[in-house]
């Protein structure tokens, strides 16, 4: 373990960092995938050889190449080139197809694609307009791109090269990172490199990392939450990390026995699903001891722990634009509030804002806004978007667009967000804590709820759209008497309608803008056309 002095602001550069551990042990693990190992020296000499060759291929300081990879070290290894150059790395969902992957390369703006071969069918099926002018491989090219040059990845490093020296600032923007969706079209983060560090700093501080410590991601590379959790933690702090490019509720404990990991990053329902497959007698076998299952549930936290063998349960709250706000830990030394997010972190500036910027009274529910305590430590804005840019920022903070309260112990508690957010009858409800109280009935996987409108001019009544557990049966009656026992009466939905799935974004949270276009079915039970009675 080499935990990096980040005082000088000037050295928080990614590459720098890279090669400030080579220095210091150039043998020391730092990536590890199914079958070998990447030493921090390796790494260092494959993205200098990287750099080389994407810079023969034209790629100079501020452009952006877009990547379309499913996971991996080649992955890791070519944003080290792409910012050792001062270029911009851009990474698609490696599930996207037809438009959606279009219009995901257009707004990169990139002339150059990374990319895998039997990825590269979905790229020529867009037709026959050139998109990019090379496209670079991993493995066998599964399709032909008129027009397009092609080259293999393993032929693009430059043995021994030097790549062109670039003075790249640490306010440079070093990656542009799709938002999740889930309020509606995407939009393109601007990360910069002490953005990344501030986030991956604001974690190792709760984080508990010692020598011999190992992390792990199944978590997919196009999303924010592997680089600032894991791989640029262990950037920082000198320590290896597993790499995997899935995640397997039936394999994950088995993988991290693999890895010795004993650090583990879930988001969204992952760890969910992890608590509900079946028990083992070796669960607790695992040499995890900090995990990090953002949200956990308050009532799964201890039983999860004691279940896993597991010492701390991080929580905390962040966004792609501002990466470190909230931090939770139970380690048993703090008591919290039930399903609190934690508390701020010194070196941010939170408040709870209304519709006006005037701070609400403690235990009101007010917009979070967020401002750093140093320079670059937000994202530099959205990606040739200046409109969304503008409208984020408003009295020097930055608006998140989630509401949320504080108790009088200055325990924050996330609520909804803020388009989520429903004005029903007079009242707003929390679409976040309608669904926490259906899914504790043991017949639910997982469910969303949501505002939608029955008739012209009516106000917001409540629809919940449930997806059952694996054989299990529910009608739209019990499980609304069951929020009736178990919420207050404004909490009962009048619209429930039973799915097979829920449209989710790459890390499991639900698209609940599509759920809304969606609206009522000809599937949705009404439980007022039902005679169902509230009790109050």
């Amino acid at each position: 373990m080499n935990r990096l002095d980040l005082t000088e602001r000037r050295d928080r550069v990614l590459g720098r960092l890279l090669t400030r551990q080579a220095e210091h042990d150039p043998d020391a693990a730092f990536m590890i995938d199914d079958v070998d190992t990447y030493s921090f020296g390796r790494v260092d000499a494959l993205a200098d050889a990287y750099a080389a060759g994407l810079a023969d291929l034209g790629v100079r300081q501020g452009d952006t190449v877009a990547l379309f990879m499913d996971g991996g070290p080649e992955v890791v290894i070519a944003t080290f080139a792409l910012n050792r150059l001062g270029a911009i790395w851009v990474p698609t969902n490696s599930d996207y197809k037809g438009d959606w992957l279009r219009e995901s390369f257009e707004e990169s703006r990139a002339r150059v694609l990374l990319t895998d071969g039997d990825l590269l069918d979905r790229v020529a099926q867009l037709g026959p307009a050139r998109l990019f002018d090379h496209v670079v491989v991993r493995g066998e090219a599964g399709a032909v791109l008129p027009g397009t040059t092609l080259h293999p990845l393993d032929g693009l490093p430059v043995e021994g090269a030097t790549p062109p020296a670039v003075d790249i600032h640490h306010g440079d923007t070093a990656a542009v990172m799709w938002t999740s969706g889930t309020t509606g079209r995407s939009k393109g983060v601007e990360q910069s490199h002490n953005c990344w560090v501030f986030g991956s700093e604001e974690g190792i501080r709760t984080a508990d990392i010692r020598e011999g410590d190992v992390l792990y991601s199944c978590m997919p590379l196009y999303n924010t939450g592997a680089w600032v959790t894991v791989i640029y933690r262990s950037l920082i702090c000198g320590v290896p990390f597993g790499l995997d490019r899935h995640f397997s509720p039936a394999e994950f404990w088995n993988r991290t026995r693999h890895y010795g990991a004993t650090h583990t990053i879930t988001l969204g329902a992952m760890h969910i699903y992890l608590w509900q497959a079946p028990e083992k007698p070796d669960d607790a076998e695992n040499p995890v001891r900090v995990a990090s299952a953002i949200p956990m549930p308050e009532n799964l936290i201890e039983p999860f722990k004691a279940r896993f063998g597991i010492e701390q349960i991080f929580q905390g709250y962040g966004q792609s634009e501002m990466l470190g706000v909230l931090s939770r830990v139970d380690d048993g030394k703090t008591e919290w509030g039930a399903n609190s997010s934690g508390k701020p972190n010194d070196s941010i500036e939170l408040a709870l804002l209304d519709d006006d910027d005037n701070p609400v009274q403690t235990g009101e529910v007010g917009e979070m806004c967020v401002r750093t305590k140093e320079p670059f430590g937000i994202f530099n804005g959205y990606f040739h978007n200046p409109e969304a840019t503008l409208a984020a920022f408003r009295n020097l903070w930055y608006h998140t667009g989630d509401l949320a309260r504080c108790d009088e112990n200055g325990h924050y508690y996330f609520v909804d967000r803020k388009a989520d957010y429903i004005r029903h009858k007079g009242r707003s409800v929390s679409s976040f804590a309608v669904e926490a109280t259906v899914n504790s009935h043991p017949a639910v996987l997982q469910s969303a709820a949501f505002g939608v409108t029955a008739e012209l001019d009516s106000e917001a009544e409540i629809k919940l759209d449930v997806v059952l557990q694996p054989d299990a049966e529910l009608t739209a009656e019990d499980l609304c008497r069951w929020v009736n026992d178990n919420a207050p009466y404004f909490a009962v939905p009048r619209y429930v309608e039973f799915v097979s799935e829920l449209p989710t974004t790459p890390n499991g949270r639900v698209r609940k803008f599509e759920l809304r276009e969606r609206g009522v079915t000809g599937a949705t039970w009404d439980r007022v056309a039902s005679g169902f009675e509230i009790e109050r």
